[in-house]
């Protein structure tokens, strides 16, 4: 057992929130107060830990997420924390995505003057999506326009979530000087001259009182649905619930994610970081707190199976991040769910069906590696020595294999041509491209056959800007890049039926297939992306053994349209009848008249061009908002709304077309004096009018004939 009280004093989380909330400012203050560092690192002078990257400390962004383990106590015990320190901007959205899936807490940030921004909506979804309780704390409280209820207001809003403030703050703005505990009913002010490191606690202020009692009894209304003791005394005399009550019932309310506890500060000026440990330790959930883990039988999907969270288990890990680190080469980072492994020892990859040895473990701090023997259970840790390995697999144990569900990433909307400046660099940077793709699953590599121009995709231009200097910095490639190209997609619009018969006829055995589909647009249930395939051959006409060839010529089809080549991400095709030479047919042939019916069905079926649609919004003061909505205007986007923030600025909600944003950032400066900020994200594919269709097709070489 004793390894089990280890779990439950085991906290894995993440710090997540919009980009320039004080994701990263916050984590480097968790590392100096826990003791990790003795300095504390500044993100505005470059000298922040966990961003250890050179663009990172330049640009003042993070960008990979950096993971750290640090121990902090709480009420006369040692709790050991894995902290991962997200990115904010949404170009790096599956760094965000990734982390969340093996985490089993997090700390939401918000800026306590812009409250719920885009990205915070965006990061608050992905960690719904993997059920990842959240404590949220407010951020920036000594800014001129700070306002925590503001913020409380928004979260309940805009994110639809049940905040539940544990803490208010005494001041804001200039006069910020510390909180009132709801729980001890008590007021916490920090000493400026220790750095935060010391506070007083002292009776709350009497202009303060009625307040925190009025914030006081809300929060025990909204425990009160979490836990049957403290409603009944709730009812009776709220006057007898004790402190462990309530922070017992807060934490069975955390982690049943029916609140979301509400904590502020300002960690730049060191105010609240204790507090907000302290609620990490105390509130958000350790691994064993989800003590059976899912997952399916690697040799048949339908099967399902579980693992006890135990270091008794058999072994199951999730590779969650690949990083390239120049001392110890492939760094592989895994979250541990059951059972332990061990360093030398082998482990068996579900995905690629072999055994791998692992030669070196590490727990991590920031970039520097500290060398382990073992990684338990429930643990975070990174491992060298694997030869194939991708984000999302699932690390186990030969005799007992499992695959844990993976992750989704979205498909790359943007790419650029890029060429080595001379020809020795060549050889370089096809290894440093397939090396960072490896690293970061929505970056993708391609090669144009016709023109032999290597194409890297990504999530935007700062993605692929990152990229580039990653190149010439890690991998010393200097390149030429071309003018960004949006990832078009096609599609049809008309229901097609036609017969397609190959023949071939070559000194020895011929070749033949005939087949009779129809193709057309899916169905409005279809769900998800590819083909909807539907047999309807009766009597044998096409046998059995073929049908999955023509499937087969169709999904290989889809990936070049008829248009220019683009990928056509949905489509229904039904084999209505057909007919099969007992000699000459095989399934080669069967797939080969898929790929051409595929073809020539398409040029007739009114097929059209989509194009990548962007959820922009803009933050513009007001006298600006007219020149900023016209200028949208232009670039062919559809404002959805507007509304004022609490600030007095204006925020425009828009849908843009990707194709007319680039260099946007530039222009919003020059037209608002470079008082509006802006930030997008990836919404949908639309249809393309036929004016520009023709346009971009004419550009690429596309058959420009078939838009009508």
């Amino acid at each position: 057992m004793a390894d089990n009280k280890h779990l439950e004093l085991t906290r894995n989380i993440g710090i997540m929130a919009h980009i320039d909330a004080g994701k990263t400012t916050t984590s480097e203050r968790i590392l100096f107060y826990t003791g990790l560092t003795h300095k504390i690192g500044e993100v505005h002078d470059g000298g922040a830990t966990m961003d250890w990257m050179e663009q990172e400390q330049e640009r003042g962004i993070t960008i990979t997420s950096a993971a750290t383990t640090t121990f902090w106590n709480y009420a006369g015990t040692k709790y050991k924390i894995n902290l991962i320190d997200t990115p904010g901007h949404v170009d790096f959205t599956v760094e965000v995505e990734r982390s969340l899936r093996v985490l089993d807490g997090a700390v939401a940030t918000f800026c306590s003057v812009g409250g719920v921004q885009p990205q915070s909506e965006t990061v608050w979804r992905q960690a719904d999506k993997y059920k990842v309780p959240r404590i949220c704390y407010v951020n920036k409280m000594d800014r001129s326009g700070a306002n925590f209820f503001e913020v409380v207001r928004q979260v309940k809003a805009v994110l639809g979530a049940n905040p539940c403030p544990i803490q208010i703050p005494v001041g804001q703005e200039e006069t910020f000087r510390g909180v009132v505990d709801l729980i001890t009913m008590k007021a916490l002010y920090w000493d400026d001259e220790s750095m935060g490191a010391n506070y007083t606690v002292v009776d709350i202020p009497a202009d303060l009182q009625a307040e925190a009692e009025e914030w006081r009894d809300k929060m025990l209304e909204a425990l009160a649905d979490c836990d049957d003791v403290l409603m009944e005394k709730y009812f009776d005399d709220p006057s007898t619930i004790t402190e462990d009550e309530i922070r017992t019932a807060i934490r069975k309310g955390t982690i049943d994610m029916k609140i979301f506890p509400m904590l502020c500060g300002s960690s730049f000026k060191n105010k609240g970081v204790q507090t907000l440990l302290d609620a990490v330790t105390a509130y958000l959930p350790s691994p064993m707190d989800t003590p059976v883990v899912e997952g399916t039988d690697p040799r048949d999907s339908e099967v399902k199976l579980t693992r006890e969270v135990s270091p008794e288990s058999p072994l199951t890990a999730l590779a969650f991040k690949i990083a390239t680190d120049p001392y110890v080469g492939r760094l592989c980072f895994f979250r541990v769910y059951a059972g332990e492994l061990q360093a030398g020892s082998y482990v068996y990859n579900s995905r690629s069906d072999k055994k791998e040895r692992i030669s070196r473990l590490f727990q991590m701090h920031s970039n520097k590696q500290n060398p382990m023997e073992v990684i338990g259970c429930g643990d975070i840790g990174a491992g060298v020595g694997f030869k194939d390995i991708r984000t999302g697999d699932t690390l186990c144990d030969e005799n007992h294999p499992i695959t844990l569900e993976s992750m989704d990433f979205p498909d790359p909307v943007i790419g650029i041509a890029v060429e080595p400046k001379t020809q020795k660099d060549m050889d370089k940077m096809s290894v440093g491209l397939q090396k960072l793709a490896e690293e970061d699953p929505t970056f993708r590599v391609q090669t144009n056959e016709e023109t032999g121009q290597t194409v890297i995709s990504g999530m935007g231009e700062l993605h692929l800007e990152i990229i580039i200097d990653r190149l010439k910095r890690e991998f010393k490639v200097e390149c030429n890049q071309g003018r960004p190209q949006v990832s078009y997609k096609e599609a049809i619009t008309r229901s097609v039926e036609l017969r397609e018969v190959y023949k071939k006829q070559t000194g020895g055995r011929g070749k033949f297939a005939d087949i009779i589909v129809r193709v057309e647009p899916v169905d409005a249930d279809f769900q998800g992306e590819g083909l909807q395939f539907v047999d309807e051959v009766k009597g044998g006409n096409v046998p059995k053994e073929f049908i999955p060839s023509v499937q087969k010529g169709f999904q290989k089809a889809m990936a070049n349209g008829v248009l220019a080549g683009y990928a056509v991400d949905k489509l229904k095709v039904t084999l209505m009848d057909g007919s099969f030479h007992p000699v000459d047919s095989d399934q080669l042939s069967f797939e080969v008249a898929a790929l051409q019916a595929f073809k020539n069905a398409s040029a007739q079926a009114g097929p059209v061009l989509l194009e990548p649609i962007m959820k922009l919004e803009v933050v513009t003061p007001e006298e600006n908002m007219g020149n900023v909505i016209g200028d949208l205007n232009k670039r062919r986007g559809q404002v959805e709304g507007q509304e004022t923030s609490p600030s007095g600025a204006v925020i425009v909600k828009a849908k843009v077309p990707l194709a007319e944003m680039f260099g946007y950032v530039t222009q919003l400066r020059t037209i608002t004096s470079g008082r509006a900020t802006s930030s997008m994200e990836f919404s949908h594919y639309a249809e393309v009018s036929n004016s520009i269709a023709r346009q971009v097709l004419e550009e690429v070489g596309g058959r420009v004939d078939l838009i009508k």
